[in-house]
């Protein structure tokens, strides 16, 4: 899958380092993946939540901070809405989010 935009994710974790290592497996394991559905990526990170049909949350360093990305599983792009502190996380509308 691409991954739009990794940018986003350098800017992160350049912001808060401690996020660097687990956004880089993140971004490595989409890129490599070919996914079909919801089901495919909640197999692969068994510990994110389907917010619909194409939003996921994934929990970041341990669930500090929450990454909401938005698949089109057709053209294989993962789409990064949303990553912040898990309190700003609670404060969006996950399902509408698209800061990025």
């Amino acid at each position: 899958m691409r991954v739009i935009a990794k940018s986003t994710l350098v800017a992160f974790w350049t912001r808060h380092p401690e996020t660097e290592t687990a956004l880089q497996r993140w971004h490595a394991v989409v890129k490599a993946a070919d996914w079909g559905s919801t089901q495919d990526v909640l197999r692969t990170f068994p510990k994110a939540k389907a917010i619909d049909a194409q939003r996921i949350r994934f929990a970041v360093h341990g669930g500090d901070y929450r990454m909401i990305v938005a698949f089109d599983f057709v053209r294989q792009i993962a789409f990064v809405k949303f990553i912040g502190k898990h309190g700003d996380y609670d404060r969006v509308d996950a399902t509408r989010i698209s800061l990025f």
